[in-house]
């Protein structure tokens, strides 16, 4: 039931008693991944999101000191998904039905009396509803740190293994995602089926851009047909490895951080 994590740090092993003894909960940390069941292109599975998320944790669990006192809750697999809902198999909650679910499994934590919660998060579509959530729950209880991070936002060398086209464009199911699902589940990667497709380009005197600073709201089919946005046909196993060693590098310096930092005064 524990997937790639460690069993001692998956916290449905615990028992209630384990949980009311633990000592220092108000600086364990507890880590909720949050992924997506939604498509990635003919060649990659529905959970590329989820399995990004708990295939990073895992490994960076593996290598973080044992004395710091972290627990990792089950995969929410479902998230925000609906730019991709054209295309079948993807599955969505609302934005309403997240935040909800974000917020309920924190008071749970926080009942707890655990007072660090991690909002992993790997679906590029949600984190600004992870942002609200954690806001909320901080406003709600005073005491309670929430960190809403992005699993591809920790200091990591990905953007040094792809093309600079690739690096400002390949934003779903590209080089990167498919390079690291070759790492964490090759067997269900169909690399003969990868695909290039880049979004339209913006004219050159146009401050608007896909991603970025002024943005457009778009949903995938309106820029891409595959379903993939990027060049999945460059990836490689040697890559996604070297990418899971860095970015779960760069996780496990995150959670060190998380671990000595104090709300202040």
């Amino acid at each position: 039931m524990h997937s790639f994590i460690p069993p001692e740090r998956f916290f449905p092993y615990l028992s209630w008693t384990d949980i009311q003894t633990m000592p220092n909960k108000e600086n364990v940390v507890i880590i909720q991944p949050v992924g997506a069941i939604e498509q990635h292109g003919p060649h990659l599975p529905l959970i590329v999101d989820a399995a990004i998320g708990v295939g990073v944790l895992g490994k960076a669990l593996e290598k973080l000191d044992a004395d710091i006192p972290v627990y990792a809750l089950p995969t929410l697999y479902y998230g925000k998904s609906n730019e991709h809902w054209h295309f079948p198999g993807t599955i969505t909650l609302s934005t309403e039905t997240l935040t909800a679910t974000i917020m309920e499994v924190g008071e749970s934590i926080y009942r707890a009396g655990f007072k660090k919660l991690v909002l992993m998060n790997s679906h590029g579509g949600q984190p600004q509803v992870m942002q609200m959530a954690a806001r909320d729950l901080h406003v709600k209880y005073d005491d309670f740190l929430v960190f809403p991070l992005f699993t591809w936002r920790v200091p990591n060398i990905t953007k040094e293994l792809l093309t600079p086209k690739e690096a400002e464009l390949g934003m779903h199911a590209g080089d990167a995602e498919t390079s690291i699902m070759l790492a964490i589940l090759p067997e269900q990667v169909k690399l003969e089926k990868a695909v290039v497709e880049y979004p339209p380009e913006h004219p050159e005197s146009s401050l608007l851009s896909w991603e970025g600073k002024l943005p457009v709201a778009w949903v995938t089919r309106d820029i891409s047909k595959s379903g993939v946005i990027g060049d999945a046909t460059t990836a490689t196993r040697e890559k996604g490895d070297r990418i899971l060693e860095s970015v779960s590098d760069g996780w496990v310096q995150a959670i060190e951080d998380i671990y000595a930092f104090r709300q202040p005064c």
